[in-house]
Order: structure tokens, then C-alpha cells, then sequence
């Protein structure tokens, strides 16, 4: 009689994680249950100042922070300068959706900014493609959530949910924010780390400054293990990104020609590029417990690896078993 064969356990539902600790939320009677601070006031104020009208103003409910809820201009308003371009097909899907239900539901979030060469004007660190549709339907104002602390316009990679962000607009974000607030003050890239969420995304947003079509995708992995935040004030550092960034685009041109010779010699694949990276990356073997490798000693290693590189033994069998994603 033939054995049955065991019924492989289906995995049910994963248990949500229980975070550790006491609760730091309001209840919700506690939301309006204390007095409005004078910066809160002065907001508010100026809210009004500018054409706007204020809703409410409230703590929320996770920290307390408080939040003002107001109507604003809608022509005051403007995305933060670092943020991706608009992606026309996700903002005339909004504009279909709010036509049809013809209602605005989910307000933007938004930092009153003061600028001495132009009219006061808000901006929006997560809501731009709302704050299109918005205009084009013909909207006079807009329902914002107005932050007091100006600071979490710069805040954008944790704040934008409404459309994931690829490696290049996230680079570009990055770098962006990050020569501006080079001319603020003499902190750190450490100090920022929130607003730049790590520092290969400096690195890529000079590469893609550089050159907009460069294939980061094939080099981030490597980057993300061996560049790390420099410990000098922001304005010294971008000469050491600069520096990095040019060394990282020279290795890429000799990584072409590599490419280049490997398709004419017949192989073509998506991941050819991928693949003579993975190559000579010098961290691909390493072993864990291994001292970590800097910066300059992985690019100083990989320039040496595709120099040595002969395509001439390269095989497509190489290439086959190599997989892998292809660079963005």
C-alpha cells in the first residue's frame, strides 16, 4: 500500500508585531485639550494674512505635534523645488476620480515658506500631484494641512507615499535638498540623515545631475555597503561627493566599452550591463566578518577588475547563469 504523502502545512496569517513599551498617543478627547502655543497663533494669522482660512487647529494624535487644517489659495501653493517631475498619467487619474466623485477628500500636506524675492508662498513636501489635478479641474483653493515647522518640507522620501519613488527621482530629490541646505548652516550629512535616508543617493544625485540617462540601478547595491555619510559640514562634503561622483561616472564609461564589446560579439541580454558590473564588484565574495571596504577602495578595485576584463572569454553559459535584474 503506498505511503500518503504529508500535507505540507499551509502558512497562515503573520501576526502583526507588537511594539514595546508605553503608548505616547492621545486619546481622542486630548486633541484640543490644551492651549494653543504663540507660534501655532502666529501661524494662524498669517494664514489668514495670505487670503486663507483657518479650520481648526489640533494636535495629532500619534505625538501631539500640532497641525493647523485650513483652505488655502490654491495659486500660492507650490511643490517643494526638489521634488520628481509630475507623472502625468497618475495626475489624470486623480483628476478622473475627483471629477467623478466630484469631492476632494484627502487633504495635502503643507510649510508656509517666506521668500524676500517673491510673494509668501506654501509649500507642498507631499501632495503635488493632488495640487495639479486640483488646478486643472479649476479649483480656487485647497484643504492642506499646514505643519508649523518648516523644516518637514525637507522630509520628502518619508512623506511621499502617494507614488513610489524610483532611484533616480529619489537621487535627485536628495541631492537637491542637500545643495540648498548646504548654504543653511555648517551641519552634517549625519545631522540630515532622516531627509537623505543614505548616502549613496548623494552619490547617484550628482551621477544623474551629470548625466540624466546613467544607469545607477547596476551600481546602488555596491554604493549602499561602501558610501557612507561624510563627517564634515555640508558645504566641504560636496566637494568630496563631486569628486566621487566623477570617479563613479569614469569607471561607467569603461564599463560601457566593456558592454559594447561584449555585444559585438553576439551577446545580447538586458543584464549586460548588471552582469560586468557584478563582475567586478570587489564586495560580491566578501566575507562577512571582513573589515568593511571605503569608498575610494571598492572604485579603486572595480577600475583595475574592468580593466583586466577580456570579454573574449566570456561565454554565453557566463552570462546565463549570472541572472539577476537589469539596471534602471
Amino acid at each position: 500500500m503506498p505511503e500518503k504523502k504529508a500535507k505540507k502545512r499551509t502558512a497562515g496569517p503573520k501576526k502583526r508585531r507588537k511594539l514595546a513599551g508605553k503608548s505616547i498617543a492621545l486619546e481622542a478627547s486630548a486633541i484640543l485639550d490644551a492651549p494653543v502655543p504663540s507660534d501655532v497663533s502666529s501661524l494662524r494669522n498669517a494664514i489668514e494674512e495670505d487670503g486663507g482660512t483657518v479650520l481648526a487647529s489640533y494636535r495629532e494624535p500619534f505625538c501631539g505635534r500640532w497641525l493647523i487644517l485650513a483652505a488655502l489659495p490654491i495659486d500660492k501653493i507650490e511643490p517643494t523645488p526638489y521634488q520628481r517631475n509630475l507623472s502625468d498619467a497618475h495626475a489624470r487619474k486623480l483628476e478622473t476620480v475627483i471629477a467623478k466623485l466630484r469631492c476632494f477628500l484627502d487633504p495635502i500636506i503643507v510649510v508656509r515658506k517666506e521668500s524676500k524675492d517673491s510673494e509668501t508662498r506654501y509649500w507642498t513636501p507631499n501632495g503635488n500631484h493632488r495640487l495639479s489635478a486640483m488646478k486643472t479641474l479649476g479649483a480656487k483653493s485647497i484643504i492642506g494641512i499646514v505643519v508649523p515647522e518648516a523644516s518637514i518640507a525637507y522630509q520628502i522620501l518619508a512623506l511621499n507615499t502617494e507614488k513610489a519613488h524610483n532611484l533616480r527621482e529619489r537621487s535627485l530629490e536628495v541631492i537637491k535638498m542637500y545643495q540648498e541646505l548646504a548654504t543653511l548652516d555648517n551641519a552634517t550629512e549625519e545631522a540630515y540623515a532622516l531627509e537623505f535616508e543614505e548616502a549613496a543617493l548623494i552619490t547617484l544625485g550628482l551621477c544623474y545631475l551629470g548625466n540624466g540617462r546613467f544607469s545607477g540601478g547596476a551600481y546602488h547595491p555596491i554604493l549602499r555597503r561602501s558610501d557612507q555619510f561624510i563627517k564634515e559640514p555640508l558645504e566641504s562634503a560636496l566637494a568630496v561627493r563631486r569628486h566621487r561622483a566623477q570617479a563613479l561616472m569614469d569607471l561607467d564609461k569603461t564599463v560601457v566599452e566593456k558592454v559594447e564589446a561584449l555585444k559585438a560579439k553576439g551577446l545580447t541580454s538586458p543584464y549586460l550591463k548588471s552582469f560586468v558590473v557584478a563582475r567586478i564588484n570587489p564586495l560580491r565574495f566578501r566575507p562577512k566578518d571582513a573589515a568593511p571596504l571605503s569608498f575610494d577602495e571598492v572604485l579603486e578595485r572595480m577600475i583595475r577588475a574592468t580593466e583586466k576584463m577580456n570579454v573574449e572569454k566570456i561565454k554565453v553559459e557566463d552570462l546565463a547563469k549570472s541572472g539577476g535584474a537589469p539596471e534602471d
